[in-house]
């Protein structure tokens, strides 16, 4: 279908040179061009209406089948295509879902904590590849840099497990500060020496957050805000932590109630302790705000080209048993200047986020329920030819 679309493009547009082609002043040229920007325009909305219905057709269907919950957006070459919410953010009110509700984002958080570090970075306060006892002094463990944390392969083991066995009242909020705390004390073995090998922990981000701290001198989520949030307008963006809370809040009262299922019912999820922790989760937003940061990235507003780049090179590039990698918060499938995306599961909440460079088509998913949807139907949507848009510079390099 794309290919023939081009192809009927550039037959329309010869069309168009061949019955201009007395034209030859300055004032013509320009009018051609202006002729040819409305066509593509035209034709693009054509093909947007029938994309919006198929996708439509699809979330409808996993909404009604599948009890899909949630919000979602489609994105093609800097053009919404597609965005809906479906089913309630409040089941006992029966509020509903827009796009606009501030889901958690569970490990996509992952993507803002590295954008911290790199935004660090470009202003030179801090170091990829120098051991992190140069930020966090104290910490136990020798020849960790900041790069490993960023990659995954500092081998650390998880800090879940460690405050499950050594942090005794579960009532009391479990902070930053408090999990490298427990580092400090128990030291508790790697998985393997770093930079020996994977292992996707969410200690890595949970320290990389420590760190944000030390060189800003900021706590983490002020940082975000003052960096990420506010310069791009994400007013339903937020990062959820207890750091002036002394016990554990029965529930959640920001952004939208997550749901698990006892059987079939939904059932309310309950605050925890882990949730004190940021930089690995705790960032809430809606699929309208991720759609403002996923066009930054493209249109380098917050860190340059050459900086964010590093973000989309493989981490473990000498791993041969896995089909996908990890760069700076994003899993990277294909290599560079292919499809980086980023899953996220956590007490309630689902969400996905995959993100095609080469074609430029973003999809993001965000859900309050642990059930109803997978990552299948949105690779399938990513993958398709159907109803694609053409390269905005086509019209203009076959006119020139």
């Amino acid at each position: 279908m794309g290919r023939l679309y081009k192809i009927s493009i550039i037959g329309i547009v010869v069309v168009f040179l061949i019955a201009c082609k007395t034209k030859k002043t300055t004032e013509e040229s320009l009018n051609l061009e202006c002729i040819a920007e409305g066509l593509i325009l035209n034709l693009d909305d054509k093909l947007i209406s029938k994309k919006t219905h198929w996708l439509d057709s699809i979330f409808q269907r996993l909404h009604k089948r599948n009890g899909f919950n949630g919000a979602v957006l489609y994105v093609e070459r800097g053009r919404f295509v597609y965005k809906n919410a479906f089913g309630y953010s409040d089941i006992r009110k029966k509020e509903y879902i827009s796009t606009h509700s501030s889901f958690q984002l569970a490990s996509v958080s992952k993507m803002f904590t590295a954008m911290a570090v790199m935004i660090l970075k470009e202003r030179n306060e801090l170091e990829y590849d120098v051991d992190i006892r140069k930020y966090l002094p104290e910490f136990p463990y020798e020849n960790i840099s900041i790069r490993l944390l960023l990659n995954h392969r500092s081998g650390l083991s998880r800090y879940m497990s460690l405050a499950h066995d050594q942090w005794k009242n579960k009532q009391v909020p479990l902070k930053n500060d408090d999990m490298m705390d427990l580092y400090i004390k128990y030291k508790p073995s790697p998985y393997f020496r770093p930079n020996n090998g994977f292992n996707y922990s969410n200690t890595n981000y949970a320290l990389l957050a420590n760190i944000v701290e030390r060189i800003s001198g900021k706590p983490f989520d002020v940082f975000v805000k003052e960096n990420i949030f506010d310069p791009l307008e994400m007013n339903d963006s937020f990062i959820y932590h207890m750091n002036n809370d002394s016990i554990v809040s029965p529930y959640i009262t920001v952004g939208i109630p997550g749901y698990r299922y006892r059987g079939w019912r939904p059932v309310r999820q309950r605050n925890e302790y882990l949730n004190g922790v940021m930089g690995d989760k705790g960032v809430y937003s809606s699929v309208e705000d991720l759609f403002k940061f996923d066009q930054a990235l493209y249109q380098n507003t917050l860190v340059s080209d050459t900086t964010l780049a590093e973000a989309f090179v493989s981490g473990s590039p000498k791993s041969r048993k896995r089909r996908d990698n990890y760069g700076f918060g994003w899993r990277i499938r294909g290599g560079m200047d292919s499809t980086v995306y980023h899953y996220g599961w956590w007490k309630g909440f689902k969400a996905f986020y995959i993100r095609d460079m080469k074609k430029q088509k973003t999809i993001i998913l965000l859900s309050n329920r642990t059930k109803g949807i997978g990552s299948t139907p949105l690779w399938n949507i990513i993958r398709s030819e159907k109803y694609e848009l053409p390269e905005v510079s086509l019209l203009a390099d076959t006119i020139r």
